[in-house]
């Protein structure tokens, strides 16, 4: 069942619009690392206000353990929300208490005002439902509708995307309602070739999706610190390269189940080695079978997949004609270990068909490898909650919204 959308509430002209948003930015000393979430927010809220409603936005930002913390402060991000929508966003100091009651008030039509850190209310994410209920309640005094558009946010049950939902009507803003759309096509009869390109750390962290997506793909790339424990389940030696020990059967099980099913997991063939985890450590490249025969000997570390890999998966990927890729291939932050990564990333910007970034580490390592967010079909501001979706999970913040 879709979700309700922005149409469904009606006129929203002098009506106060609260709208869930995710601004939960990389922010350090009070400046924005990676200003993506802020400018996906931007087509929702700019209808809203361009629709003459009253809006009052909030968010979380980081993990401030239920206690305000001036590091975690959305105040820079409302000043550069201001820019990319082009009008003044008043800031709030607080969530409920007087200042947002005051700046909500002395909101006109087509004005916009930016609640403080959610989470600086420990009732936010409150295991206990009356908490998060009462909380909500708070947050939606006053208003006449609410507009989830945090994707990022709709696999918790959380009072702002959860609760919040049933106190008044409530609908997907466009964010959100393109999230799902993109998602959806992503499991609900994808046009092939279908490939999945997952990398990261930890096989741990995508075992949900590998086991859901497994039956419906062609082709399955696997690159980051997760490749080792699958070159481990082929009883290859990988020295100090990351290994998770406890998955090693679970991967031999996804080994023989997609050979079963015609699936075909695509493992490197070369690795980049180095002698530290430091961005100046000497490497090199060795076949993925011999990383124990580096110069390194048991004291190497695969940072990396290595060139002839990077050029099978760039291949591969852009003769595909659906692509789902999550999880940088190396140590990207590392320009010497950023090439398999930039190779994935330019080779989904050459996608006949659908190319999705799924956000998190991916989305911010093209960004930071200079591509612009237009050069793909879709980024994925979910990092979790697409994952999640992905594993076939139902989300509480697309019930609450009629999904």
């Amino acid at each position: 069942m879709p979700v309700r959308t922005l149409e469904s509430l009606g006129d929203l002209a002098g009506r106060t619009v609260l709208v869930r948003c995710d601004l939960n930015v990389p922010l350090k000393d009070g400046v924005i690392g990676d200003e993506g979430r802020i400018a996906a927010s931007v087509p929702t809220l700019r209808r809203l206000l361009d629709a003459g409603a009253r809006v009052v936005a909030m968010s979380h930002l980081g993990r401030p353990d239920g206690a305000p913390d001036p590091a975690s402060s959305l105040e820079p991000v409302a000043a550069r929300l201001g820019e990319l929508l082009g009008t003044d966003v008043a800031f709030a100091s607080d969530t409920v208490g007087d200042d947002a009651a005051a700046k909500r008030a002395a909101l006109g039509d087509g004005e916009i005002v930016l609640l403080e850190n959610l989470r600086f209310d420990a009732r936010e994410t409150s295991k206990d439902e009356a908490e998060r209920l009462a909380f909500a309640q708070a947050l939606a005094q006053g208003a006449d509708a609410f507009v989830s558009d945090g994707f990022g946010v709709v696999h918790r049950k959380q009072a702002s995307v959860y609760e919040v939902a049933s106190l008044v009507p409530s609908a997907a803003g466009l964010l959100v309602a393109a999230e799902l759309d993109v998602l959806s096509r992503l499991t609900d009869e994808p046009e092939h070739p279908y490939t999945v390109v997952l990398g990261g750390s930890k096989v741990s962290d995508k075992l949900g999706v590998i086991e859901h997506l497994l039956p419906r793909v062609d082709q399955l790339l696997i690159g980051g610190g997760m490749l080792f424990t699958f070159l481990a389940a082929q009883g290859h030696g990988v020295a100090k390269s990351l290994l998770e020990s406890d998955q090693l059967e679970t991967v031999r099980g996804y080994l023989h189940q997609a050979e079963a099913s015609g699936v075909e997991i695509v493992l490197p063939t070369d690795v980049v080695v180095a002698e530290a985890f430091d961005a100046d450590a000497a490497h090199e490249t060795v076949a993925a079978d011999a990383i124990e025969s580096s110069a390194f000997g048991d004291a190497g570390i695969g940072l990396d997949i290595g060139p002839d890999t990077a050029h099978d998966f760039a291949r591969r990927i852009a003769a595909s004609r659906t692509v789902f890729w999550n999880g940088p291939m190396g140590v990207f932050e590392m320009a010497a270990f950023a090439s398999g990564t930039k190779a994935v990333a330019q080779a989904l910007t050459e996608v006949d068909g659908l190319g999705v970034v799924g956000g998190g580490d991916s989305a911010a390592a093209v960004r930071q490898l200079g591509f612009a967010d237009a050069d793909f079909d879709h980024i994925s501001t979910g990092g979790g909650a697409s994952l999640e979706f992905l594993e076939g999970k139902r989300l509480p913040g697309l019930e609450a919204l009629g999904w």
